[in-house]
């Protein structure tokens, strides 16, 4: 295996495991904080908005939000021009989690890159958009051959 592919899959599966913890601790389940992270940024997103910022289905999102909605954290209305569509909305106990979560992340990150330089933490960040828009552009073209289609058939 690839020696980058191999350290940053085990980099972002202990990663993934920290921020994951960190979640529970706040009441959230795996990714739920992306949903409200997508919220904060732009409140009344409809569920499609919302797997397009984070590059998840829409029945990932829906699936997400009806836990959520549950959990008292969001709330659904229908669209007040276009009654097919269904906004979601962040209620107080919602948006309440903003702070914490925020940092909690914050935390998370300054410790696990506390044996890094300013100027290695920079060059990190750099290389590492570099990589996500280089394997988003892969996905792209990816999904024009197979003509946008992820089933394969």
């Amino acid at each position: 295996m690839s020696e980058f592919l191999d350290l940053h899959g085990r980099t972002s599966k202990a990663l993934r495991a920290l921020a994951d913890a960190a979640m529970r601790r706040h009441g959230l389940h795996v990714g739920q904080n992306h949903l409200l992270a997508a919220l904060w940024e732009r409140d009344g997103r409809t569920p499609g908005e919302v797997a397009a910022a984070l590059n998840v289905t829409t029945p990932t999102v829906v699936k997400m939000a009806d836990r959520m909605t549950a959990a008292g954290l969001l709330t659904r209305r229908r669209d007040d021009r276009d009654n097919r569509l269904v906004r979601l909305w962040l209620t107080d106990a919602g948006r309440a989690l903003r702070e914490p979560v925020e940092a909690e992340r914050r935390l998370i990150e300054e410790k696990v890159t506390a044996d890094l330089t300013e100027a290695e933490r920079e060059a990190l960040l750099s290389g590492l958009a570099k990589v996500l828009r280089a394997a988003r552009e892969l996905s792209r073209e990816a999904d024009d051959q197979d003509g946008g289609r992820k089933d394969g058939g």
